[in-house]
């Protein structure tokens, strides 16, 4: 599937913003270079149009190229710098020298799927699953990407772990970074929502508000009584949409970290009302 890549320059004073809104719009791979910033979407998920929206209102000028799924190995290859979350996981890619100095390690092919831990929803996840005990736990990781947070919760002792996701890239992906981390507790599964015929003592949901709102019934039926819940891909201002639309499960909220206008919530289904 080839890729957009659009160029906005002068971005500096609005860089987090622009970011975060183009997220929301589908764009899922972002590159700085001094004051620009390169944004890729897949060729299928552009809209000029809605790009055109963001960006006059910071009246900020772009170009736009395609590039082949070849080049963007290259891309993230060049500029693929390792992700340390303080002495508890390091992610790095193959190329790097191994970390010595942290608990876990994570060795992700860098490639067009989301979540390398750069991107601030990834990064919190990491952080957050460190405050939990996976040992001998199931996981379903709802929107896995690259597979970082189903590997990490292998590593960190879980028993079972489902790791889905819509696009057929992130599968590729994902069972490719499985292999590279000798995961053998790992399934890879390409699903369309959370539906499920199991239930979990962990949910690992780091996609987007939309989907989360819309899977909101779903998590909570695959998620055993006192299960933990954890949601990111979230803005700042998604906080209170999302506290208001759980309120009607019943679940706990435990912890909320932020960075960089984004946020990852850590909710316990304490009870069932639906």
């Amino acid at each position: 599937m080839p890729y957009i890549e659009i160029q906005i320059y002068e971005v500096s004073e609005v860089l987090e913003m622009l970011i975060a809104e183009l997220f929301e719009i589908g764009y899922d791979g972002f590159e700085e270079k001094d004051a620009q910033l390169n944004a890729f979407i897949g060729d299928a998920a552009f809209n000029e149009n809605d790009l055109i929206l963001i960006l006059n209102k910071y009246h900020l000028n772009y170009s736009k190229s395609i590039i082949k799924d070849k080049n963007w190995n290259h891309i993230w290859e060049t500029n693929f710098q390792p992700v340390v979350v303080d002495d508890f996981v390091a992610v790095r890619a193959e190329f790097h020298q191994p970390f010595t100095d942290v608990l876990h390690e994570i060795v992700i092919t860098p490639k067009m799927s989301f979540g390398t831990g750069h991107h601030a929803t990834t990064f919190m996840m990491l952080q957050l699953m460190r405050t939990i005990n996976f040992t001998n736990k199931t996981v379903f990781d709802f929107g896995t990407g690259t597979g970082i947070l189903a590997i990490l919760a292998e590593k960190l002792a879980a028993k079972k772990i489902i790791a889905g996701d819509n696009d057929d890239w992130s599968i590729t992906n994902a069972i490719e970074n499985v292999a590279t981390n000798h995961c053998k507790n790992i399934t890879i599964e390409k699903i369309a929502d959370a539906k499920s015929s199991i239930v979990f003592d962990i949910i690992i949901a780091n996609i987007n508000k939309n989907i989360i709102l819309e899977n909101l019934s779903n998590l909570n039926n695959c998620c055993v009584e006192n299960g933990e819940i954890l949601l990111s891909g979230l803005l700042e201002d998604d906080e209170k949409a999302i506290i208001e639309a759980v309120a009607d499960y019943g679940w706990k909220l435990q912890k909320v970290v932020k960075k960089s206008g984004w946020i990852a919530m850590d909710y316990k289904k304490v009870k069932t009302l639906h």
